[in-house]
């Protein structure tokens, strides 16, 4: 090490201070401490009631489909079909295909034909989404309220519909890119609201989205220790494996209880007893209504 004199000694150390703003740490050393701080950091909303103690789980082969397919179509493949589940949109300003047969005496018909469901609801999205298709996204400065918002229109539906207490609802987030880190905050946070209010109301919350996305938000969520966390998660990696083990961002520890639905392959068509449908494949081991 070359040794300075007292006057260069003197000059070098101003030159430090005034490079570090007085600080004695320069700006250059404080980036990566800023970089180090995690993509999700825990949130805790309070949760007095938890989620309803009543269980409904089931295991098997379930399909969802944009509308509503007609009493017809659902008797034909409960009989011929592999499928025990349907996936219905009951709920949200944003889905994606009218529903002109989805009513109370309908989900009856269903119901004694012996089909399970897999309710779900499409509103906000992420901040960050492709506002192309679904135009309303969340806002990060209110994203809990508007959570909890979403949850009561979904309540309601599902009333209307005659599911009651217990019955779980899959909150749909497509899927977003991951760069933006407060992009995923405020999905996670709205989640979290979510499913404070469907606790509140005696309903389950479900949680669907991409596995690489929404799916992995929550799952980061779910290590920091953020709460309330959705009571089921439904994840989107359509690897034509029917199952739910999925080794991702999941991993075997996070909602390994019966608490799982794999949504496997989309949009194909299938037909059973002369009915056709276009409709997504899905594996569930976990909450359905009945």
């Amino acid at each position: 090490m070359r040794c300075l004199r007292p006057a260069a000694f003197l000059a070098a150390s101003l030159v430090l201070l005034l490079a570090t703003g007085g600080t004695g740490v320069s700006a250059e050393a404080s980036v990566p401490a800023a970089a180090a701080l995690p993509r999700i950091r825990a949130v805790r909303l309070p949760d007095r009631i938890g989620p309803p103690r009543f269980r409904d789980n089931w295991s098997g082969a379930a399909f969802d489909v944009c509308t509503a397919p007609s009493t017809d179509a659902l008797r034909a493949w409960r009989a011929a079909s592999p499928y025990g589940a349907v996936g219905i949109y009951v709920s949200g300003s944003q889905r994606g295909c009218p529903q002109p047969r989805l009513t109370a005496d309908w989900i009856h018909q269903a119901r004694s034909m012996g089909w399970r469901f897999l309710p779900v609801h499409v509103g906000l999205q992420a901040p960050c989404a492709d506002p192309s298709r679904k135009p309303r996204r969340i806002d990060p400065a209110e994203a809990a309220q508007q959570g909890r918002d979403e949850a009561g229109e979904a309540v309601r539906a599902m009333r209307s519909l005659g599911f009651g207490r217990g019955a779980p609802v899959y909150l749909d987030i497509e899927a977003y890119p991951m760069r933006d880190a407060g992009c995923g905050r405020a999905v996670v946070e709205f989640t979290l609201g979510w499913t404070q209010a469907l606790h509140a109301a005696g309903y389950r919350s479900g949680f669907y989205s991409s596995l690489d996305s929404g799916v992995a938000d929550l799952a980061a969520a779910a290590r920091a220790g953020s709460a309330p966390l959705p009571d089921a998660v439904w994840y989107a990696r359509w690897d034509d494996h029917a199952d739910t083990a999925s080794s991702g961002p999941l991993g075997p520890q996070l909602w390994a209880s019966h608490q799982r639905v794999h949504q496997y392959h989309g949009n194909v068509q299938e037909t059973y007893a002369g009915e056709t449908l276009t409709v997504d494949r899905d594996r569930v081991d976990g909450p359905t209504a009945g």
